[in-house]
């Protein structure tokens, strides 16, 4: 992977992981149940940045608005060139992002199945949150209740950071609908954040501190990687000061609760991820995960998905071929 490429995508998973110290901090002065965008101004800002980061995609087959109980939620085919007898791969991004950080893993997942990417409901993208999330029950009603409305029978979920607890969570409370889930180091999966990631988030995910703040817990997640010049990078950014954020805390999902699914789990850890403690976190999803298979990547950063697309598809291939 070349030096560019690495620097494009590597604030694409970790910019706005928004934990929930900082996002408390800014709820202070914030009393609206529901996500929502901080002024018409702001959304216009956040629009153009969402629409220019969108280019970096293919355009997509379909757009779908689906209406749940929660709200609407913004979901994206891309048809691809593999046979239509595929299960097709249904992608969650992190927090504080949306459909557009897949840039780099859409071409090489494309070769394998139809895939749909997902604008998380609320939080900055295209979905719009209309009744009040209090629980991680009603975070997986939501994702149930739009993958009940794709009309595939099964569909494999694939998530990244938050994203990853994000498929998890479903998976807990409903997993009628899908065959398995893929998780790019997952955060409060498989074992809580790290001190140093809870710290550092607080002052980045405040929305009206500065960017630079902002870009110093990006690069620091990333080890290191440049943050700037990228209309991705300007998309969170754009979110993360102009969308007010009102969602619970994530639940950590318990031992139990992992022990417990019935359904194949591929775990792809980032190896010199900041965000937790990869080796125990490895530990755990060998140890509980029944159909499970856990991969580490030694020298990934929290940024995984664009550091190794290649490597993470050619590993989806393989584990979903034996679905």
């Amino acid at each position: 992977m070349t030096q560019q490429g690495r620097r494009r995508v590597v604030i694409l998973v970790t910019a706005g992981l928004g934990l929930a110290a900082g996002a408390a901090v800014a709820a202070m002065r914030d009393t609206s149940p529901v996500g929502h965008f901080t002024s018409a101004a702001a959304q216009d800002r956040f629009l153009a940045a969402y629409d220019k980061a969108m280019h970096i995609l293919p355009p997509p087959d379909q757009t779908l608005d689906l209406r749940t109980d929660y709200g609407i939620v913004r979901v994206y085919r891309f048809n691809g060139s593999a046979s239509t007898s595929q299960v097709p791969i249904v992608l969650l991004p992190g927090r504080a992002s949306a459909s557009p950080i897949w840039a780099d893993n859409l071409p090489t997942l494309l070769r394998q199945a139809a895939v749909y990417t997902v604008d998380l409901l609320g939080e900055p993208g295209m979905s719009i949150q209309s009744r009040p999330m209090i629980s991680a029950a009603d975070q997986a009603n939501w994702l149930h209740q739009v993958l009940i409305q794709l009309y595939e029978a099964q569909l494999d979920v694939l998530g990244v950071s938050i994203g990853g607890w994000t498929a998890t969570n479903l998976a807990v409370h409903d997993s009628s609908k899908i065959r398995s889930i893929m998780l790019l180091d997952p955060v409060f999966v498989f074992g809580p954040i790290s001190a140093a990631a809870i710290f550092r988030s607080i002052p980045a995910s405040v929305r009206w501190f500065p960017r630079s703040w902002q870009d110093n817990f990006n690069s620091w997640t990333a080890n290191g990687a440049a943050v700037e010049d990228v209309p991705a990078a300007d998309m969170i950014e754009a979110g993360m000061q102009s969308y007010a954020l009102k969602l619970p805390t994530p639940q950590q999902i318990t031992e139990q609760q992992l022990n417990k699914l019935d359904l194949p789990v591929l775990t792809i850890l980032a190896g010199r991820s900041r965000m937790h403690d990869s080796q125990a976190a490895a530990a755990v999803g060998q140890r509980t995960l029944l159909a499970g298979r856990v991969i580490m990547y030694p020298d990934a950063s929290h940024a995984i998905n664009g550091e190794y697309p290649e490597q993470i598809a050619q590993d989806i291939e393989e584990f979903r071929s034996g679905l």
